[in-house]
């Protein structure tokens, strides 16, 4: 399922940035506008992990990324790399760092958004705060630069719900630029979601060596 419903696929064509690949692990740039696993019927069959497989036919998925987000992805190649690196994340020992272009200017220099969510059934894939069923989420962020309509702030989610870094700035009152789902309202003025993983830390199956991948926002 494409989970930005009401708006069509249009997979953005191209070769897939490579920024590491190994015998265990396999790390990319990936582009806005393109599911990271198929969604269902042909229309969405076109999505990161099936263009890798044609290079990388033992590519196993580990994790994410929204279909309107961009940046730094990390694939396993061994099914130990794909078990290793899943519970990098269940421990939340993955150290994951994005940019975000948001509405409005964020007075404010650090802070920390302590919002419980869950998916909003009758809108599904929406999420929503929800105090008394939801799952706990926790984002960290700090200011970059400051305008009058718009703020540039780096964002560190500490748990990794869905839609959580939408949600988050949404509940902030500082939503992300160019969201279909969020904020329709400011969507049609971007060319995309300034929404984009620049940085992903994490230690390698393979002996444990501790790794840092980087891909430069492209807004």
């Amino acid at each position: 399922m494409s989970d930005s419903p009401g708006t069509a696929y249009d997979p953005p064509e191209g070769d897939i940035p490579v920024l590491h690949a190994d015998h265990e692990i396999l790390v990319v740039d990936k582009p806005a506008g393109l599911l990271s696993v198929p969604g269902k019927g042909e229309a969405l069959a076109d999505c990161l992990i099936a263009r890798l497989a044609t290079a990388f036919p033992e590519v196993l998925l580990v994790h994410r990324l929204d279909r309107d987000t961009s940046g730094v992805m990390v694939f396993a190649l061994t099914p130990h790399a794909q078990r290793h690196l899943g519970l990098q994340f269940e421990k939340r020992q993955m150290k994951k760092t994005y940019v975000a272009r948001v509405a409005g200017r964020i007075a404010e220099k650090t802070g920390e958004i302590d919002l419980p969510l869950i998916v909003d059934w009758p809108n599904r894939p929406l999420q929503k705060v929800d105090h008394a069923a939801g799952k706990p989420a926790l984002t960290g962020w700090r200011v970059m630069k400051a305008g009058d309509d718009e703020t540039r702030v780096r964002l560190f989610p500490k748990t990794g719900r869905s839609h959580q870094l939408r949600v988050h700035m949404l509940a902030l009152g500082h939503p992300i630029l160019g969201d279909p789902l969020y904020a329709p309202e400011h969507a049609g003025a971007y060319p995309r979601m300034m929404l984009h993983a620049e940085e992903l830390r994490l230690r390698h199956p393979d002996g444990g060596r501790g790794m840092q991948f980087r891909a430069r926002p492209p807004f």
